[in-house]
């Protein structure tokens, strides 16, 4: 039987952005921290490089922000951009305050003058700025929010909880448009519960298992975005998708991300004759933004008819190659690859949504009452192509941003009362999900055949074509049947995938992560790609 809860907050999502904003808030509240999967299914967890900050002496927040304008193809919103960094110090304390575990710089001391803490570099950045703990920063992040979380006595942290869509006061036919809770599928019973709350946050991450190849779990499948949407929220520049330029390539690995700070170290990308390549492709070589180096790559293969190119770094020391990148030796070992001796096969992947639900400094998305962090937002900060390692920082910044307005705003919210339960009184069992099996891989296919790292007006045609069809068959089906956690996820993944190839054909140019072979060339004036829902503004 489903059940009904109240709280003050509820976080859909609990990665680095929905426990940092849990951790920030007041411990008087009643928070609720949903996970559709085991609390580590999100993003955060595999996240290697770091988080990029304005640390050392010898850098500066113009520094950090012209990198960001730079790498972001003329599209970053600058206030957006200085508000980030300006707050990625007190961001980077907070998290060493929580006894995140980054690696330490046996060069330098605090009696020196010199910062205690290992920089290393990534691309498009110009200065050493990125603080991490060996190869693993995200899980280790992660680990120390989670056992920061699980030590307070107001946060429930809860499991296989897959929020199917948001309660607003509009979809219950009342006055106003405050979103007022969620209904969410309790994978343990099968019920749909009812969960009340004063404010409602989405940090449920990206959708880049739109893709048919991904760095990501397989939880990114876009649900805050969509359930946004449906809400009445905008949408804003989902045309840009970042494909990570170098992920595994071996028939086992399943996700494998190899860092960017491998190159960030002196990794060289080669051909499978040894030649190196991206020389000719930008002056910045291995250290040029990622879509340049992925499309680099695409090309590349492309050309020479090949299934991948190589990562090298053996020229290195192999002590220094172990003590760096401690994970990434492992587990290419696990398939046979010594980086220490040889090179790695590397492929690019879809990694990051730039796009996604537009907010406000504070998170506020266009619906009363529900905020959107991390990489469900759109806050301005990536622009046309997200510099490495500005997302964990965005999630810290506009998580505790989000958590100082919610708390300006507690005397005026009443948790809302008597919201009606999950109908679930005309729909079946279905015995056909087989169907959700082939709709899910025929929708990742045609976004990466048609959708992905180099795109034409056919292309993105024939994939608007294909996904109303499925938009169709999808809502037929989630009609007639109990809702599943893969139903949820295929219906979420196949909205999302509309707006992307929507975004996708609104820009008519080149920029960053869009490239198109129809309109090679950047327009002059950088312009948002805004979509606005059928209800928005009702």
């Amino acid at each position: 039987m489903s059940q009904q809860f109240q709280h003050d907050v509820l976080v859909i999502g609990s990665g680095a952005a929905g426990l940092t904003l849990a951790l920030t808030l007041p411990t008087h509240l009643r928070i609720a921290v949903l996970s559709k999967g085991t609390l580590a299914n999100g993003s955060t967890y595999w996240a290697q490089g770091g988080v990029a900050a304005v640390l050392d002496d010898t850098d500066t927040i113009e520094s950090h922000v012209e990198d960001t304008l730079n790498a972001g193809g003329g599209l970053c919103r600058e206030d957006a951009v200085r508000f980030t960094v300006e707050h990625s110090r007190e961001a980077i304390q907070w998290l060493i305050d929580q006894g995140v575990p980054f690696t330490r710089d046996d060069q330098t001391s605090r009696e020196d003058g010199g910062f205690e803490f290992h920089l290393t570099r990534e691309g498009g950045h110009s200065h050493r700025r990125i603080i991490h703990a060996a190869d693993a920063t995200g899980a280790a992040i992660f680990r120390t929010l989670l056992e920061q979380a699980q030590q307070r006595s107001n946060i429930e942290l809860l499991e296989q909880c897959v929020a199917v869509d948001l309660i607003t006061e509009r979809k219950l036919g009342l006055d106003g448009q405050r979103c007022l809770g969620a209904y969410v599928l309790n994978r343990n019973s099968g019920e749909v519960d009812t969960y009340a709350a004063r404010f409602v946050i989405l940090a449920t991450g990206g959708a880049a298992k739109v893709y048919l190849y991904t760095s990501n779990p397989d939880g990114a499948c876009g649900d805050g975005i969509a359930m946004a949407w449906r809400a009445g929220c905008r949408v804003g520049n989902l045309e840009f998708n970042q494909f990570h330029p170098t992920c595994l390539y071996h028939p086992q690995a399943k996700s494998f991300l190899v860092t960017e700070a491998l190159r960030g170290e002196g990794a060289l990308l080669k051909l499978p004759n040894g030649e190196r390549f991206m020389p000719r492709f930008d002056e910045r070589a291995e250290l040029a933004p990622r879509d340049i180096v992925a499309r680099a790559i695409d090309h590349e293969m492309k050309r020479l008819g090949i299934d991948c190119v190589y990562l090298d770094i053996s020229h290195k020391p192999a002590d220094f190659v172990k003590g760096h990148f401690p994970t990434v030796y492992e587990r290419c070992l696990d398939f046979g690859i010594d980086i220490t001796r040889q090179p790695i096969p590397v492929v690019p992947a879809a990694h990051y949504t730039c796009g996604g639900v537009v907010v406000d400094q504070n998170g506020h998305t266009d619906v009363p009452g529900l905020y959107a962090i991390g990489e469900t937002s759109f806050t301005g900060l990536h622009g046309a192509n997200r510099m490495a390692s500005n997302s964990l920082l965005e999630c810290f910044v506009y998580a505790r941003s989000a958590a100082a307005d919610i708390v300006a705003q507690l005397e005026q919210i009443q948790v809302p009362t008597d919201l009606p339960v999950w109908d679930a009184s005309q729909v079946t069992d279905s015995d056909e999900d087989v169907i959700i099996a082939h709709n899910w891989d025929e929708l990742r296919r045609f976004m990466w055949d048609y959708v992905g790292i180099v795109r034409t007006n056919k292309r993105l045609q024939r994939a608007e074509h294909r996904v109303c069809l499925l938009l169709d068959e999808i809502d037929e089906f989630y009609s007639n049947y109990r809702v599943s956690r893969d139903l949820i996820e295929l219906r979420n993944l196949a909205q999302v995938a509309e707006l992307m190839i929507r975004s996708a054909m609104l820009r008519r140019e080149s920029r960053g992560l869009h490239y198109t072979l129809d309109y090679p060339d950047m327009l002059p004036e950088a312009l948002d790609t805004i979509l606005l829902p059928p209800t928005f503004g009702d």
